[in-house]
């Protein structure tokens, strides 16, 4: 039986002298994260669609005392993403660590599913995610290591009756695709693992959380009796970009207070 690697194990949750690329790192969810990896010792490059909200994501990183770097990006449009790549390892030289943060929630009831914003919901979450992990995996294959994390969500796992048909077939895409390319670049030594949180307080959720009838309905689904908040997927976000989490890939992790329990 071999030894543990003391010098590993002080080290499991440090991030110092890594690079990380965060897209929609400029939401309450993204930004989050952003602090995160910035105060486990990680410069971020934070993308996005406004420069303006994209800066304000950077003054949280640096204020942490590490580099934010601002680069809009459109992850629907591969030449956005291929450049956004380009840039990064032009400055940094790597890309040790990506989150797919972009996405968003539309809801509506099947039967009424307006066809073009079910259209939206899939390019951006399961097109975004996909062309966000294509080209920086093709940097992490090169340089023979890396970390990926997607953010998928509870709705992934199980329906709901709050209209989302278009978000939960997007994040069940994003949990098979996450899967996939960890069977696929493991031999690499790239990780690819999700984060799928239940709902949780941000700008996108405040019209929900704060009409108690539709409160009370997601809440009621969780043991825990709370919706999350941006802070509890720090935990989940740095142990999936750290060498802590060396030996996993191909999981989905639920922050999720025991919804997806029972």
């Amino acid at each position: 039986m071999s030894k543990i690697n003391i010098d590993l194990v002080k080290n499991m949750f440090n991030l110092q002298g890594k690079v990380a690329i965060v897209t929609g790192g400029a939401g309450a969810l993204g930004e989050t994260i952003c602090e995160g990896l910035a105060l486990y010792g990680a410069d971020v490059v934070v993308t996005g669609r406004t420069m303006k909200t994209l800066e304000e994501a950077v003054k949280k990183i640096e204020k942490h005392g590490r580099k934010g770097v601002a680069i809009p990006c459109d992850v629907t449009r591969e030449k956005d993403v291929e450049a956004l790549v380009e840039k990064v390892k032009a400055q940094f030289g790597k890309i040790d660590i990506l989150f797919t943060v972009a996405g968003i929630a539309k809801r509506f009831p099947a039967e009424d599913f307006p066809v073009e914003d079910f259209d939206q919901v899939m390019n951006i979450n399961v097109r975004g995610t996909f062309l966000s992990c294509k080209h920086v995996g093709r940097v992490m294959k090169a340089q023979g290591h890396g970390k990926i994390i997607t953010i998928s969500s509870v709705r992934g796992f199980c329906g709901h009756p709050g209209g989302y048909a278009a978000y939960g077939a997007s994040k069940a895409a994003v949990d098979l695709l996450t899967k996939q390319l960890a069977t696929e670049w493991a031999k690499y030594n790239i990780t690819v693992n999700a984060i799928a949180p239940t709902i949780f307080w941000t700008p996108l959720t405040q019209q929900v959380l704060e009409d108690e009838k539709l409160k009370k309905i997601f809440l009621d689904r969780i043991p825990m009796g709370r919706a999350a908040v941006p802070e509890d997927m720090i935990g989940a976000s740095v142990y999936f970009a750290a060498p802590a989490s060396d030996f996993i890939t191909g999981q989905i992790l639920y922050v999720d207070g025991g919804c997806t329990a029972g």
